[in-house]
């Protein structure tokens, strides 16, 4: 009869409201040899009635207002068009949606030019524990569970009748208001909540001919976890291989061209594309030394 209860209560919200959005503050230590650099990021999980969305907030804003650029340049049909992304795109590139009522799970995110859509094949097993603890107003209760490489502890709230959470996690009978890993190197805490009447509408860009914007618009293209793993060595290895064959695409004989301009460390724009390939590979060395502690480790071992 109780679970008979949860499950009328469950449905009910979900009716009564389109879009229950959940905003987390995420605090991760992107580098294992200075864990006194924290860094933090708003992110959205929007939940409503076939399943539920998990984000960052200023890489929303920033792709919506890259897209709308985007847009305006190829209906200005000058032939030309000049990719400027924001300076403040979000930490958090990747998002994780999970389809309800079997919470079939994938991560979106991207290598390079290309999108891929990451099919989940496990979950997460739960130990729940008596151990009990307030955080803000609601009353949690602990569990633990080991996934994607990590240790995992979660608080989780009863009064909030939705069997999921932040990034992959779900399965526990009440929202995850707290989640974070052994280490302290990745820790997500629920700081408020609203709802909304709209659901949040996903804006296509139909970009000209074979054309790619690194993170914007276009397909994904759907793998495993052991298929995604062989396109991450294989990025690793040689980071700036995609966009050099995209853009030997598009130099012989189509009427769109791209141009790829980039700024240095010391502020200097540079648009050769030798000397842009040279400048991807530089950074992607750089950033995969300072970010070598990333939230799910097997997935890019």
């Amino acid at each position: 009869m109780k679970n008979n209860l949860f499950l009328f209560i469950f449905l009910s919200v979900l009716v009564n409201a389109q879009v229950n959005r959940f905003y987390y503050d995420y605090k991760f230590i992107p580098d294992s040899n200075n864990k006194e650099e924290v860094k933090k990021e708003m992110m959205y999980l929007d939940i409503d009635k076939s399943g539920s969305n998990y984000y960052s907030r200023d890489k929303f804003v920033a792709d919506s207002t890259s897209m709308a650029d985007l847009q305006k340049q190829i209906k200005g049909g000058s032939g030309n068009i000049n990719i400027n992304r924001s300076e403040r795109s979000g930490q958090v590139s990747y998002k994780v949606t999970k389809q309800y009522p079997d919470f079939k799970t994938y991560l979106f995110t991207r290598v390079s030019m290309d999108q891929y859509k990451v099919k989940e094949d496990k979950k997460p097993e739960w130990k729940i524990l008596p151990e009990k603890q307030k955080i803000g107003e609601y009353d949690t209760q602990k569990a633990t569970t080991t996934y994607g490489g990590r240790e995992w502890i979660a608080w989780f709230s009863t009064a909030i009748p939705f069997q999921d959470g932040p990034y992959k996690f779900y399965g526990l009978p009440g929202l995850i208001v707290k989640l974070e890993d052994t280490t302290g190197s990745h820790i997500m805490t629920l700081v408020g909540n609203k709802k909304l009447d709209t659901p949040i509408a996903a804006t296509e860009l139909d970009m000209p001919g074979n054309v790619r914007v690194m993170g914007i618009g276009g397909k994904e293209l759907e793998v495993t976890n052991d298929q995604y793993r062989k396109v991450w060595k294989a990025y690793v290895n040689d980071p700036s291989k995609n966009m050099r064959e995209m853009m030997m695409r598009n130099g012989g004989g189509d009427n769109m061209k791209v141009a790829f301009k980039v700024k240095t460390s010391d502020g200097k724009e540079i648009s050769d594309p030798n000397q842009v390939f040279r400048e991807m590979e530089k950074r992607t060395k750089e950033s995969l030394a300072k970010n070598n502690n990333p939230i799910e480790p097997d997935l890019v071992k």
